[in-house]
């Protein structure tokens, strides 16, 4: 083999593990220009308080004035009394992260002054004004080891156009003679001060609070849901894409899914602030880790039948249907036993959420020293869809079964009719099975939000493979309900 085939066949078998090697996302998070405008707004707002803040050094120095001699001079106390940022930008940078420009601010700063001029001494107060300042930070985005977001400052630079400084007192003439020494030392400190400041804060505010983003969401006892991010946010040239596993996992043993999350199309819609890609491999996998860890099972006892039915669970019900159980095992309390030999598969397309469970069911009569003895094996089929919602930043859901057919796997009674017991089962379907489902799909499943994050004017969409959720944010500060 030539070297350039060699060449070539390193490249397609690089190509091809690279390839193997890519892990799609269960779920993704987009934000939009408008969700990264509102959290700049937010960041602005944070940074003013801390340049405000800023701590300024003395200066001193000597400086010789023509006809008068050296003079040393001091300049104390300084107070950063004001510092706003007026005009300011968010942009994405593709590939790379983001960068915010300030443009146009400015600051006002007071402190008080001493000289010595041979043997003359005197002292008064200063007012100073920054004014033009320009402002640029390149962010770096990327992820821990943990699967959580971080953040850094790549880059920054400020640029000050314009220092003006007055000094009253006796000998403040002294020092307007030689203030553009004063304003190019003072402009030099203040530059350095402000990159420093900014790099601090995003180091000790935005980046711990990243990290408030939940890897792993607790659901109950039996499962979680694993948020970490398989790779890096993305920006593109209209959203920062954050891609994540998007799994739900058993509590009591985790185990590898055997399936595989489809590639999601985004359409590009850019109306809300962020929006939330769940995939059905993200649901998939939550009935794969409720069927690991057995919850798929539900038993039916005559107490749980409400009472404004006309119905009881007992063996002198069924024997109308299956007549040899009167002989059997006459009037006996019965017990159903409902489960599924594999975790339940949904489809999502753009007509809605559905899916097509296989149920078991086991039919017991209870004997009277509590003994089960079992009656009769059905299979039930039946076609079931999903109204999906947004409710208190919870993915919340509510099933409707539509038509069921039944068939029998065994008996332990004899032949019967199996499709006399429909309307029995429709009873106990609608009455028992689905409002019990239907109250703990609507305690929903959190969705992946750092803290204090609110969500509002919540759009729903089904496209193929996935379910698009959109929404605009709200922020709630610390210390404010």
């Amino acid at each position: 083999m030539g070297a350039q085939s060699l060449a070539v066949a390193c490249g397609v078998l690089a190509l091809c593990l690279a390839l193997a090697g890519a892990t799609n996302p269960g779920f993704v998070v987009r934000i939009t220009q408008a969700g990264l405008d509102y959290a700049h707004q937010q960041g602005i707002a944070v940074l003013e308080k801390e340049l405000v803040q800023l701590k300024l050094p003395d200066i001193s120095g000597d400086h010789r004035v023509r006809h008068v001699g050296k003079v040393h001079y001091e300049l104390s106390s300084l107070d950063l009394r004001s510092f706003d940022l007026p005009y300011s930008r968010i942009s994405l940078v593709p590939n790379v992260g983001l960068q915010v420009s300030i443009s146009n601010a400015f600051a006002e700063v007071d402190g008080d002054w001493r000289v010595k001029l041979r043997f003359i001494r005197d002292h008064g107060s200063f007012d100073l004004k920054v004014e033009n300042i320009y402002i640029k930070i390149n962010l770096k985005l990327g992820s821990d080891t943990s699967g959580k977001p971080t953040v850094d400052t790549s880059d920054c630079s400020t640029r000050i156009s314009q220092v003006r400084v007055h000094f009253s007192g006796k000998f403040g003439w002294l020092y307007n003679i030689f203030h553009s020494v004063i304003e190019s030392r003072f402009r030099k400190i203040l530059e350095g001060k402000v990159c420093e400041n900014v790099v601090s804060s995003v180091r000790s505010e935005l980046q711990p609070y990243l990290q408030t983003l939940p890897v792993t969401a607790r659901i109950d006892d039996m499962a979680g849901i694993d948020y970490s991010l398989v790779a890096p946010p993305t920006a593109t040239a209209q959203s920062l894409d954050v891609d994540l596993k998007g799994e739900f996992f058993s509590l009591a043993h985790r185990s590898a899914v055997p399936f595989s999350p489809l590639a999601l199309s985004f359409p590009p819609d850019h109306d809300r602030m962020v929006y939330f890609g769940a995939s059905s491999y993200f649901f998939n996998t939550a009935g794969f880790a409720y069927h690991a860890a057995g919850a798929l099972v539900f038993e039916i006892t005559d107490s749980m039948i409400p009472k404004d039915i006309e119905f009881h669970l007992k063996t002198s019900t069924f024997s109308a249907f299956v007549p040899q159980l009167e002989t059997m095992y006459p009037d006996m309390p019965m017990k159903l036993r409902l489960s599924t030999s594999s975790a339940p598969f949904l489809t999502i397309g753009p007509e809605g959420l559905s899916l097509k469970p296989v149920v078991d069911i086991q039919a017991y009569a209870i004997l009277p020293n509590s003994s089960l003895a079992p009656l009769f094996l059905l299979s039930l089929t039946g076609n079931v869809s999903a109204v999906i919602d947004m409710k208190s930043s919870r993915i919340v859901g509510n099933l409707t079964v539509g038509r069921m057919k039944l068939s029998l796997k065994h008996s332990d009674v004899g032949t019967f009719k199996v499709r006399t017991l429909q309307s029995i089962m429709n009873i106990l379907a609608s009455s028992i099975l689905l409002p019990r489902l239907n109250a703990r799909l609507d305690q929903g499943f959190p969705l992946p939000l750092p803290d204090r994050i609110q969500l509002f004017n919540v759009l729903v969409q089904f496209h193929q493979n996935f379910l698009l959720l959109g929404a605009d944010v709200r922020y709630q500060p610390r210390g404010r309900r």
